[in-house]
């Protein structure tokens, strides 16, 4: 008799009734750390979740005039700005669920950033859960913020 393969709840299909915010945020944790920050640059700009992820993609591949490596900038400042402000309330021990995380962490940036939009939310709450690769980034500890950009 063979073993079974433990069960991974990465592939778990959401319940039929959760929240798109909550999809469309899963979504967004498996970008690179570069295009969340180029997401949070250019939500200041174009506060609507959709918009934003297609213009990065769109600036990703030279279709758009807006250069990669300013809206990544841009978002950097505005990490560095809102940091202190998300570290500042206290919030919910991470949990193993990744849905159930994303929905805390949703509820935190929104007490933390009042009157955020839904792509700065969204956005906002997705480099708060990956923290520490976005404060890498932001304190310039990784080799190239956008290699294909400087390669390219």
């Amino acid at each position: 008799m063979s073993e079974q393969e433990p069960y991974d709840s990465r592939f778990t299909l959401p319940d039929v009734d959760a929240w798109p915010e909550t999809e469309a945020g899963v979504i967004l944790l498996g970008l690179e750390p570069d295009r969340l920050l180029a997401g949070l640059g250019f939500a200041a700009l174009a506060d609507d979740p959709a918009m934003v992820t297609q213009v990065v993609d769109q600036a990703r591949h030279g279709v758009f005039a807006a250069d990669l490596a300013g809206l990544a900038e841009a978002g950097v400042a505005r990490w560095r700005a809102l940091r202190p402000a998300l570290a500042a309330v206290p919030g919910r021990p991470a949990v193993g669920a990744l849905r159930q995380e994303w929905a805390n962490s949703a509820d935190l940036v929104a007490v933390a950033v009042p009157g955020t939009g839904p792509a700065a939310l969204a956005y906002l709450t997705a480099c708060w859960i990956r923290r520490d690769e976005i404060d890498r980034l932001a304190e310039g500890k990784e080799p190239d913020v956008l290699p294909e950009v400087a390669a390219g």
